[in-house]
C-alpha cells in the first residue's frame, strides 16, 4: 500500500485523460479530429522515450499524432522549414518541439517559430507574454501546468501559501513562479524562485509550505531542508551511476526521496509524479487548439 502522503500523478493524469474523452469524440463528429506533430531533432535517448510516451498517450486517446525527426546535424534553417510546413498544415492542432535543442540550434528562434495557435507547449512568446499577464486565452506550458493541476486536485491550499521554486529555467521554474502569484484562488501565492547565486538555500527551504524542485541536481533537498508537513513537488529527472542498476545507472529526482517522504505533508514520487502531468496537460492543451480551429 502506498503511503498516505503520496500524491499519485498517474492517477490524476488518467482522471484528466478521461475528461478528454467526450471533447475529443465530439471534435471528431465534427469533423476537426485533434492532430499533434511531434519534432524531434537528433537521437537523444531521453528525448526519444519521452516523444515515444507521447506517442502511445495520443493512440489512446485517439488524437491524430505524427512524428518528425531530424538528424543532429539539421541546420536551423532546414527545422524552421519544417516548421513552416507543419503551421500549414490544417490537420494539426498542436505542435511540440522536443527539448532540448543541439547546441547549434537557438531555441528561442525555434519556438517563436511555432504559431501562438498551435503552441501547446506554451513556448512561444505570445503565450509567455499571456501567461505573464494572466490571460487565459494563451497555452501553459505542461509541466508547471500539470503541477498547479496536481495541487488542486490534491486539495493543497495556495492561497496565501509560501512557495519557493528551487530552479529559474524557461520550461518549468519561471512559468510556474508566475502561475502560482496569478491573482486566482488555485494561485494567490507568495513565492521565492531559488537558484544557484541564492544565499542559504536551506533557510528558504525551511520556511516553504509549498516546495517545488525543478533545478537538476539529483537528490538535492535532504530531509533537514523540509519544514515538516510541507508539500513536496519534484520535478527532476537526473541519471546517476549505480553498478547494481540494469545498464549501470538509473534515474532519481531532485529530492531525496526516502529521506524525505516521512517528512513531508505530501509528496510527489518520482517516477510517477509529475511526468504523467506533463502529457495530461500536453493533451488538453491539443483538445483546446482543436476546438478553436472547429469554431
Amino acid at each position: 500500500m502506498p503511503p498516505a502522503n503520496l500524491i499519485d500523478g498517474r492517477s490524476i493524469a488518467r482522471q484528466l485523460q478521461g475528461e478528454l474523452v467526450q471533447r475529443i469524440a465530439a471534435l471528431k463528429a465534427s469533423g476537426v479530429p485533434p492532430g499533434l506533430a511531434f519534432v524531434r531533432v537528433g537521437e537523444d535517448p531521453a528525448s526519444k522515450v519521452y516523444v515515444g510516451r507521447k506517442e502511445k498517450t495520443c493512440a489512446e486517446l485517439g488524437i491524430y499524432s505524427e512524428t518528425h525527426v531530424l538528424p543532429e546535424t539539421a541546420s536551423e534553417a532546414e527545422l524552421l522549414a519544417l516548421l513552416v510546413r507543419l503551421n500549414a498544415d490544417t490537420r494539426l492542432h498542436g505542435i511540440l518541439v522536443q527539448a532540448p535543442l543541439p547546441s547549434h540550434l537557438r531555441a528561442t528562434v525555434v519556438y517563436a517559430s511555432v504559431l501562438p495557435e498551435k503552441d501547446v507547449d506554451g513556448f512561444n512568446p505570445v503565450n509567455v507574454g499571456k501567461l505573464m499577464l494572466g490571460d487565459p486565452t494563451g497555452f501553459l506550458p505542461c509541466t508547471p501546468a500539470g503541477i498547479c493541476e496536481l495541487l488542486a486536485r490534491s486539495k493543497v491550499r495556495t492561497s496565501g501559501a509560501e512557495v519557493v521554486v528551487l530552479g529559474r529555467g524557461n520550461i518549468v521554474g519561471k512559468p510556474m513562479a508566475v502561475m502560482l502569484c496569478q491573482k486566482e484562488q488555485s494561485a494567490n501565492a507568495t513565492v521565492t524562485i531559488c537558484h544557484s547565486a541564492t544565499r542559504d538555500i536551506r533557510a528558504h527551504c525551511q520556511r516553504a509550505d509549498i516546495l517545488i524542485a525543478a533545478m537538476g541536481v539529483a537528490e538535492f533537498v535532504k530531509a533537514d531542508m523540509v519544514k515538516p508537513g510541507a508539500v513536496v513537488v519534484d520535478v527532476g529527472v537526473n541519471r546517476v551511476n549505480d553498478p547494481a542498476a540494469k545498464g549501470g545507472s538509473r534515474l532519481v529526482g531532485d529530492v531525496d526521496f526516502a529521506a524525505v517522504q516521512p517528512v513531508a505533508g505530501k509528496i510527489t514520487p518520482n517516477p510517477g509524479g509529475v511526468g504523467p502531468m506533463t502529457i495530461a496537460m500536453l493533451m488538453q492543451n491539443t483538445v483546446r487548439a482543436a476546438e478553436r480551429a472547429a469554431r
